[in-house]
């Protein structure tokens, strides 16, 4: 099972609000997740994201991959 971390979209029309999920790779976008480790909003100036550093190290250490832009979000949060 290919795990990924990645964002699950929230939030009404032109509204989006984003969470850091866990989840198998095969699952949709929105569906199905194994773990919420924190949330990125958009909307705010400057932008908001709230990710738990413990828990997203430990699912990088058992071989979670990030998409490139939760990767970006974990750089830009000093995570990685």
């Amino acid at each position: 099972m290919a795990v990924k971390i990645r964002l699950r979209r929230m939030g009404a029309k032109k509204a989006p609000f984003y969470r850091v999920v866990v989840a198998d790779s095969r699952s949709p976008r929105d569906g199905r997740f194994i773990e919420e480790i924190g949330y990125y909003d958009p909307t705010k100036e400057p932008s908001v994201v709230k990710i738990d550093a413990e828990k997203a190290k430990q699912w990088i250490a058992n071989g979670a991959q990030p998409t490139d832009t939760v990767r970006t979000l974990l750089k830009k949060s000093e995570i990685l």
